[in-house]
């Protein structure tokens, strides 16, 4: 092996030297949580020098909470947080976020739903850009007849994000209606509003939180690329849950993020009371020619 072969490898095998905090939250996962917080983990161990898990239980009815307070015995980077009612996905993402006490913060759901096998490649990009967001590009398993059934039909008209978007047709279909209206009425030119965002930690600390739903995730995305930040998009694919139930495709979380999508474009939009006014640079993802082995 060369010289320059091998300070190669060596790079690559280099951990992450600035500290990372990833985010959590969970109600009654008590049949994931614990093969979560072991799996990522290992994978922040091998990726990163200094990190933390900062999780949010959600006052979970079941043994969410015990587990996890077992699993602090042998991974002490576990930061547990418990809210004293049962909130949503908007509160639990502010609650994280002013726990977070390293230099850059992201998230994973309980249910492993996004590929982040990457992650160490994701984090290098933070040296060169203020923030890394996640897009959904690549195919992911069916899991229900009808979503086998209406594949073909979709692929005949080119709509290939119904099938890659999410497990089930009606998840896909939420996930679709929500980008294009947040795309519409926002107009900001960003791939994926809900997915894995790489973020330092004191400019998400600075942002006055607004959304009281799932739309927390958008309006950060939105508010750094109004603020004049640059992003880069990198390829973060959706996976399928396997166990467990679903809870952000629930009427409620869906009612309660269209009234923050409504609410807030009427405010920053309409009355022209958005909080920051100068557009930010999006490197938009290519996937092919991302990743690096």
């Amino acid at each position: 092996m060369t010289a320059h072969a091998a300070n190669s490898v060596k790079k690559r095998q280099a951990k992450f030297e600035r500290s990372v905090s990833c985010l959590c939250w969970a109600y009654n996962e008590e049949l994931l949580i614990r093969g979560f917080l072991v799996r990522l983990n290992e994978l922040l161990q091998s990726a990163v020098e200094d990190y933390e898990i900062v999780v949010v239980d959600d006052a979970s009815s079941d043994r969410t909470k015990t587990i996890i307070l077992e699993m602090q015995k042998t991974i002490p980077q576990i930061v547990l947080v418990e809210n004293d009612t049962n909130r949503n996905v908007g509160y639990c993402t502010r609650r994280a976020i002013q726990n977070a006490r390293k230099e850059f913060l992201f998230w994973q759901t309980i249910d492993w739903s996004y590929d982040i096998s990457q992650l160490r490649h994701f984090l290098e990009l933070l040296k060169k850009f203020d923030v890394v967001a996640g897009v959904r590009r690549g195919p992911v398993l069916k899991t229900d007849v009808l979503h086998k059934r209406l594949h073909s039909f979709f692929k005949i008209f080119g709509l290939r994000h119904i099938t890659n978007r999410s497990d089930t047709i009606p998840k896909a279909i939420v996930s679709l209606i929500n980008y294009f209206l947040i795309r519409l009425l926002f107009r900001v030119p960003i791939s994926d509003y809900q997915n894995v965002v790489f973020y330092p930690t004191q400019w998400v600390k600075s942002i006055v939180p607004e959304a009281c739903s799932s739309f927390s995730n958008p309006e950060l995305l939105i508010k750094t690329y109004w603020s004049g930040m640059s992003m880069k998009e990198v390829p973060i694919s959706f996976i399928p849950r396997s166990v467990g139930d679903a809870k952000g495709t629930r009427i409620s979380a869906i009612t309660a993020s269209v009234k923050d999508i409504f609410r807030l474009w009427f405010r920053w939009v309409v009355l022209g009371r958005r909080p920051f006014i100068k557009n930010g640079i999006v490197d938009r993802c290519h996937q092919a020619g991302f990743i690096q082995r």
